[in-house]
C-alpha cells in the first residue's frame, strides 16, 4: 500500500513500482482507499498487504497562523497512528517505509551530518516528523515489522513544487536571483533515484538519508534550471545589499520575502552524509545536475 500516492514523490514511486507489484492506494482522494487520515480514528482494511510506503503527510511551509502548526501534529502525528493502528486489523505488513526529512536534524548549517546526529527540530513540521518516526519505529518493534526511515533533503524531479518550484517560476519570468554568488551547497536527491530504490530498500530496513552524493550549490541549480528554459542570465545580489535588505525585513516578521534568518540559511551550507545507505544497499544515485529535467 502507498499512502499519498497523488504527491509529487508518491506518483513517481507509484508509476516506478507498478510493474512490479500491485499497488492500493490511500488518499483523500482518488485513491482505492479515499480517506483523510488525520481526522479518521477507526481505519479497516480487508485486504492484506506486505509492503506499506506511507508518505501521506502535511509538507514544510511557513505558517501563517499560529492554529496552522497543530495541523502538522493532526496529519503527521495522529494520521501516522491512525495508519499504524488501521494496519492491525488486518495481517500485518512484513514492510514499512516511513519518508521522513532531514528537517528532524533541526539544523540551518552543517556539513555530512549523518544518521547518528541528534534529532534537535524545534518548530512543528520537525517536531512532527520526529513524532511519527518514533511512532513507527516503536510499532514495527512491536508487531516485528522491517522498518525503513528514509530522511530526505530537498526532493528533485518534474514540475517540482516547493522551493524548487518557486525558483523555476521565478528563473522563467526574470525575477529570480542568487544571493552572495549562489555558492552555498544544499543536499538533494532526484525523486526517480528514491522511487528506484524503494523496493530494495524497504527489503534491507534502518534510517538513512538519501542524497545525490554531490551537493549541488543554488548557483549550479539555477544555471541548469536557466539553461533547460532558454534563459540567458541569472541575476545576483551581493551579500552586503542582501544583508541591508533582511534588516528591513526584519521589521515586518517571518512573512517578509528576505530576513536575517532567511539570509543565514540561504548562504550556509546544509548537507548530509549518505554512506550508510551506500553500504547497506548499494544507493549509487544519478547526480542532480545530471539527471533533473524540469518537465
Amino acid at each position: 500500500m502507498l499512502t499519498g500516492g497523488n504527491g509529487f514523490l508518491g506518483r513517481i514511486i507509484k508509476d516506478t513500482i507498478k510493474s512490479n507489484c500491485e499497488i492500493f492506494t490511500l488518499g483523500r482522494i482518488n485513491s482505492n482507499f479515499c480517506v483523510d487520515l488525520s481526522c479518521c480514528n477507526e481505519i479497516k482494511f480487508i485486504e492484506n498487504f506486505k509492503l506499506v510506503i506511507h508518505l501521506a503527510g502535511k509538507a514544510h511551509e511557513v505558517s501563517k497562523r499560529f492554529s496552522e502548526n497543530q495541523e502538522f501534529f493532526d496529519v503527521n502525528v495522529k494520521g501516522t497512528y491512525n495508519l499504524l493502528k488501521g494496519l492491525e486489523s488486518t495481517i500485518i505488513p512484513k514492510q514499512f517505509v516511513f519518508v521522513s526529512t532531514v528537517a528532524v536534524y533541526g539544523v540551518d548549517s552543517g556539513i555530512l551530518i549523518n544518521e547518528n546526529s541528534p534529532l534537535l527540530a524545534t518548530e512543528p513540521y520537525g517536531q512532527s516528523k520526529i513524532q511519527a518516526e518514533q511512532l513507527i519505529q516503536d510499532w514495527c518493534i512491536k508487531h516485528k515489522v522491517v522498518c525503513t526511515i528514509l530522511r530526505l533533503p530537498l526532493i528533485v524531479g518534474p514540475n517540482p513544487p516547493g522551493n524548487l518550484g518557486v525558483m523555476i517560476r521565478g528563473i522563467k519570468k526574470g525575477y529570480y536571483f542568487n544571493i552572495d554568488g549562489g555558492n552555498a551547497q544544499k543536499s538533494m536527491v532526484l525523486a526517480k533515484d528514491v522511487a528506484n530504490h524503494i523496493l530494495k530498500i524497504a527489503e534491507v530496513g534502518g534510517i538513512y538519508n538519501l542524497t545525490d552524493g554531490y551537493h549541488p550549490n543554488f548557483n549550479e541549480l539555477s544555471q541548469l534550471v536557466a539553461k533547460q528554459l532558454g534563459v540567458r542570465k541569472i541575476f545576483n545580489i551581493p551579500y552586503l545589499l542582501a544583508k541591508l535588505v533582511a534588516i528591513i525585513g526584519d521589521l515586518f516578521g517571518a512573512s517578509a520575502p528576505l530576513t536575517s534568518i532567511k539570509l543565514k540559511k540561504i548562504t550556509s551550507d546544509l548537507t548530509f552524509n549518505d554512506s550508510k545507505a551506500r553500504s547497506a544497499f548499494g544507493w549509487n544515485p544519478t547526480l542532480v545536475l545530471k539527471g533533473f529535467k524540469i518537465n
